[in-house]
């Protein structure tokens, strides 16, 4: 008796210790429960090892007693279980799809105010420059623009007027987020690529088309490795059609700030 009381009290104190170091943590009261209940199990489990031994049974009596022992054992673990805090998927699911939703809804609307500030932005910007074009070498830059490569038709559906080309060049450049290798402007750029604000000097529109699409045909000067390693990915032929790219490339022409130190671009192919 003095061993199944020493036990029980030694179970006791195990599940209170559990439930405190539990506590502690913030771990869920259902948890805190559930390692009382064990450690109570342990302690009764551990009590049954000083308890007589049955009496030898045979026959059909031994079946019977193994049986009661297993549905008895059962229902202890079933109405045992059915007294804890139990789990529902359907109301978690109810929880997380309240909190998606909350999460959906706040990152839609932050996304179309993102979105148009950025086309107010940019359409700031594509006025700005045009009124640059306007007053710096007469109508030399324009003409530049309106003027695509010989025999170079998708130019005429890019919409006509170099303020349409600029703009869709504009918006391509922060569409495909080429400002994550390249500076231009004094923003962006993490020194994977080089500067860009000289561009238009050092290659015509045709040449910084042909690099966007196969960034290996021209090689930055001192950016050997980064040219080895192929850094600028060969995607954007894909992700961009032809109209796009030479608005793109239009753009970035138009770039002729001789103060900034743009890399010499090396021909490769």
């Amino acid at each position: 008796m003095w061993n199944l009381f020493k036990k029980l009290t030694v179970g006791l104190v195990v599940g209170g210790g559990l439930v405190a170091v539990a506590n502690s943590q913030e771990v869920p009261v259902s948890f805190q429960l559930l390692f009382f209940v064990v450690s109570l199990i342990g302690a009764v489990t551990f009590a049954l090892l000083d308890a007589k031994a049955m009496s030898v049974m045979n026959g059909g009596m031994s079946f019977l007693a193994v049986t009661a022992f297993w549905v008895f054992l059962i229902s202890v673990c079933v109405a045992g279980a059915s007294f804890l805090p139990q789990f529902d998927p359907e109301d978690e699911k109810a929880k997380i799809s309240k909190l998606l939703d909350k999460e959906r809804k706040q990152s839609a609307q932050g996304k179309t105010e993102e979105l148009i500030a950025r086309a107010k932005a940019l359409d700031q910007q594509v006025k700005a420059l045009e009124d640059r074009l306007k007053g710096i070498g007469g109508g030399q830059a324009v003409a530049t623009i309106q003027a695509p490569p010989a025999g170079d038709k998708s130019a005429a559906g890019s919409g006509g007027a170099s303020g349409d080309i600029m703009k869709v060049g504009e918006e391509q450049w922060q569409l495909q987020e080429c400002y994550n290798c390249h500076k231009l402007r004094g923003e962006g750029g993490k020194k994977r690529g080089p500067e860009l604000d000289n561009i238009g000097t050092l290659l015509t529109i045709e040449e910084i088309q042909q690099k966007i699409a196969d960034p290996k045909s021209f090689m930055a000067e001192g950016y050997d490795k980064e040219w080895q390693k192929g850094i600028m990915p060969d995607k954007f032929k894909d992700l961009m059609d032809p109209k796009e790219m030479l608005a793109l490339a239009t753009w970035l022409g138009s770039f002729k700030n001789t103060a900034i130190n743009t890399p010499k671009p090396i021909k490769k192919k």
